[in-house]
């Protein structure tokens, strides 16, 4: 028998109604036995998230203030969704176990995951599944990183004869049971890890849109839907940017070869969008998959004669900026050109700390920072069958007026990476997206 892994995000699950059209889904497919379920999010775009509920809870009972009010509103939520359900459960002593832990000293962490436990234990009830905690399964070192390994065993052997069970995405907990969180967005990591666990045929991801857009709506007036990425496109997009899944969910069923499909719990008849391994054998689809990109860039140039014969003058650059802890984003070069690009709030702190270094170090014949760039990526698999791709990327920025500070393209192909000004960020991104990705 297929299975199929589903996790809902706290937009399908912000109210009874919508936990009744989550429930529908699932029923749908007797293949859905595992449920991977988030907090409570907004009902409309006046209301409070369950998890920003209870970070505040935190913060008033960490400057010893009164948390009652925001606390209240949280009983009141779950209580209102489990009566408009149905289910009989004992919030009175979920709550009373989480004043308890406010006024013994609150931890930041163990309260954020209290709403994602809080409807796991309502869903479950619901749905006639059993509930595992998130805690007992999914493994944190003592220095706070997920251990995936472990918690691939012991996820495995607890849910291997389970006819349907529900699983508090978000969180886990270390060996002494202090309760440890991923990210925000991180029951998409959550889902993923079950995928793997369960060995399912498919992991379905459930949220407000059907599926990825190529381009950022806020940019692009009704962007086109991506019916079929990989997942190498996902991270390229993910990185620069583009939202619809936590990345990081990526790594466990991709490890395992397990296919995602991002889909619409308001809309389940839409296909939403698949993100696979590999393209599927004939597809003819987009030769640009999308477009994102991102703002806050500098780029740190260095020009200096003969470069190219100096062994290690690239070597010595970048173990300079990680002496400084400073990361960097691409670094496009020439015979006696290098530059790196970097985040502009993170230079800031070690900015003249670096260029001094560089200039004493590297005795450059020109040093410059450029700020106020922002950085686009065009990604697509296609793109490396496809003639005149790149021409057509660069033709449509040259109409609409715009200078390229930078190009840089990995070395799979996959990407090609345009550096502006920050002034024309959004108007980039709309003449690539019209000339280039609408069209083909």
């Amino acid at each position: 028998m297929s299975k199929t892994v589903v996790k809902f995000g706290g937009s399908s699950l912000a109210s009874a109604a919508q936990i009744k059209k989550a429930a529908a889904i699932i029923h749908a497919d007797d293949a859905r036995r595992f449920v991977v379920v988030s907090a409570p999010g907004k009902r409309d775009s006046a209301d409070t998230k369950v998890t920003d509920l209870l970070y505040r809870c935190c913060d008033l009972a960490a400057d010893a203030l009164n948390f009652d009010e925001p606390l209240a509103l949280i009983r009141e939520r779950f209580s209102q969704i489990a009566a408009e359900l149905g289910v009989t459960l004992d919030l009175d002593a979920e709550m009373d176990a989480i004043r308890a832990h406010l006024l013994a000293g609150p931890q930041r962490e163990y309260m954020a995951s209290r709403g994602e436990y809080l409807n796991a234990k309502v869903i479950s009830a619901y749905l006639g599944f059993d509930f595992l905690d998130a805690a007992s399964c999914v493994v944190f070192l003592d220095n706070g990183a997920f251990d995936a390994e472990t918690t691939h065993r012991k996820l495995s052997a607890a849910i291997a004869h389970s006819a349907g069970v529900v699983i508090p995405g978000f969180y886990g907990a270390m060996a002494d049971g202090t309760i440890r969180t991923f990210s925000r967005g991180g029951s998409d990591v959550t889902g993923a890890i079950v995928a793997r666990a369960a060995e399912s045929d498919l992991y379905e991801n459930w949220t407000d849109v059907s599926g990825m857009l190529a381009a950022d709506p806020r940019i692009v007036s009704s962007p086109r839907s991506i019916d079929y990425i990989t997942y190498q496109e996902l991270r390229e997009l993910a990185y620069m940017g583009a939202s619809v899944m936590h990345e990081d969910a990526v790594f466990p069923v991709r490890k395992a070869g397990i296919p995602i499909n991002i889909r619409n719990t308001n809309a389940p008849a839409d296909a939403g969008t698949m993100i696979v391994p590999t393209l599927p054998q004939g597809y003819t689809g987009q030769r640009v998959t999308g477009i994102a990109g991102k703002t806050g860039f500098s780029s740190i140039h260095v020009e200096k004669s003969m470069m190219n014969g100096e062994v290690g003058f690239g070597a010595t650059l970048l173990q300079i900026l990680a002496a400084h802890g400073l990361p960097f984003e691409h670094c496009p070069t020439g015979i006696d050109t290098m530059s790196v690009v970097v985040n502009t709030a993170h230079l800031a702190p070690v900015r003249e700390a670096v260029l001094s270094e560089i200039e004493e170090r590297l005795h450059p014949d020109l040093l410059k920072v450029e700020d106020g760039l922002a950085m686009i990526a065009v990604v697509g698999e296609g793109m490396v069958f496809s003639r005149g791709t790149a021409a057509g990327i660069f033709k449509a920025i040259s109409d609409a007026g715009i200078n390229i500070r930078m190009i840089d393209q990995g070395s799979s192909e996959l990407n090609i990476i345009i550096g502006v000004q920050e002034e024309d960020y959004a108007l980039t991104i709309n003449s690539i997206y019209q000339s280039v990705i609408k069209t083909a």
